[in-house]
């Protein structure tokens, strides 16, 4: 407990930083992931089909991989950037697949009848899904997008073992590895402190999921 009172300032910095990459991971991964489940669910079957390829990739692909393929490979080709965009630009590319299948199975919840009634009064597919579609969806997808952003947080420990610096995993090494303090207690903290992260997220997406089920 001592390791973790006398490190504190480390821990909470680490934590910042941690909800700094979950913040930017969650925000790109919710606004691409619903543009592929857009797509996917478009009358354009050449749509239709980059989002099942994007979604099929990304979904079957180790998210070490494509973390590797972000911070190892873009460099390569003349794409420089930081760690920290790297890392988290995979991340929302990894997560917007499984953001996508929970929009998109919450879209398909909708009966279809409702989109015919869009078209029939004279409603692009747009205005339809936006105005009539996604407002009953989102009843359906509180669940499974809140698991989706709760493996994303999780996620967000292995960005940060690409060289992100600062975060809770980097915490972990530094006192563990390069100032020899003993492992237990700093996983503690570490376990600590993305729990502050999770359960905050699940109470209020729990709440949500009450409301629109009132509402239903």
């Amino acid at each position: 407990m001592n390791v973790i009172i006398d490190n504190a300032g480390l821990f909470w910095s680490g934590w910042l930083k941690t909800l700094q990459i979950c913040l930017y991971a969650a925000g790109g991964s919710l606004v691409l992931g619903l543009a592929v489940a857009v797509a996917r669910v478009s009358p354009v079957p050449l749509l239709q089909r980059l989002g099942a390829l994007w979604v099929q990739s990304l979904r079957n692909c180790p998210l070490t991989v494509v973390l590797f393929f972000f911070a190892f490979g873009f460099p390569e080709i003349g794409l420089n950037g930081s760690y920290f965009w790297f890392g988290v630009t995979g991340l929302v590319f990894y997560t917007s697949a499984f953001v996508c299948e929970a929009l998109r199975s919450g879209i398909n919840s909708v009966p279809v009848g409702q989109a015919e009634a869009a078209r029939a009064i004279g409603l692009t597919f747009g205005a339809g899904l936006r105005l009539i579609i996604l407002p009953q969806a989102m009843r359906a997808v509180v669940p499974p997008l809140a698991n989706a952003m709760v493996a994303m947080i999780k996620n967000s420990a292995i960005v940060g073992a690409f060289g992100v610096g600062g975060e809770l995993f980097s915490v972990a090494d530094d006192l563990t590895a390069a100032q020899g303090l003993p492992a237990l207690p700093v996983l503690t903290g570490v376990v600590a402190g993305y729990l502050l992260l999770i359960l905050p997220v699940g109470f209020l997406l729990g709440i949500l999921e009450r409301k629109v089920a009132i509402a239903r």
